[in-house]
């Protein structure tokens, strides 16, 4: 696989970082499985993904399409997407992940997507379904007022396109070999972990972000966020 040697600021893996809040999607579809998953903690979220083997598919705002979303994982901002989500996730590579189905998040102007809509298709989504759940509306917060106004008329800024995001537009199911790295918060949530999932993934795979703040506040070489 070819490795990003002369391009530090990209990463061949991506990571999906669970977290402690509701799926998106419960409030217009409460199965059991969303009801399930809503009530488990971010570490517990994790622990049941490596368990099942498997990530669940949920709808996105937007766009409603169903899709599991991963974030480029550069060292320079990992503390930072934990900040935003949770300190545990699971990293694949991403070309694990384009052979499952996925690709790059597409963040498409809302002018684009309003000539776009002309040409609806099935069921009158702006794009077919499987396109579609890659999509995100682009409104960076340095978009002129007028244009503001005629697409968007909301206070707050949609601009995703820091975290360089991948989707899959369906289940992933994998393999612990497929399993590139795992997040955790603290030495005791790895030891907590089931030892099944230890050796089956690797200890020297799972990084704790504990070590990474210490490192970063004995030599700060990266802009984090107090």
């Amino acid at each position: 696989m070819p490795r990003n040697f002369y391009r530090p600021d990209f990463s061949d893996y991506v990571v999906h970082f669970t977290k402690d809040a509701a799926p998106f999607s419960i409030k217009r579809e409460p199965t059991k499985e969303l009801n399930r998953i809503a009530d488990l903690s971010a570490s517990g979220r994790l622990i049941s993904i490596l368990t099942e083997k498997r990530i669940r598919a949920t709808r996105m705002p937007w766009t409603n399409q169903p899709a599991i979303c991963f974030t480029e994982c550069t060292w320079a901002s990992l503390l930072d997407h934990a900040t935003h989500y949770s300190r545990f996730g699971i990293g694949f590579s991403k070309a694990y992940l384009f052979s499952r189905g996925g690709g790059p998040a597409i963040y498409l102007a809302l002018g684009l997507l309003e000539h776009q809509k002309a040409y609806a298709g099935h069921n009158n989504l702006p794009f077919e379904p499987r396109l579609f759940a890659f999509m995100t509306p682009f409104m960076p917060p340095y978009a002129p007022k007028d244009y503001r106004d005629r697409f968007w008329r909301k206070t707050k800024s949609v601009d995703y396109t820091h975290e360089r995001e991948w989707r899959v537009p369906h289940d992933l199911d994998f393999d612990l070999e497929h399993v590139e790295f795992v997040i955790v918060a603290s030495y005791s949530d790895m030891a907590r972990a089931p030892k099944p999932l230890k050796d089956g993934i690797g200890r020297d795979k799972w990084l704790i972000m504990d070590n990474y703040a210490r490192i970063e506040h004995l030599w700060p070489v990266h802009r984090i966020p107090d």
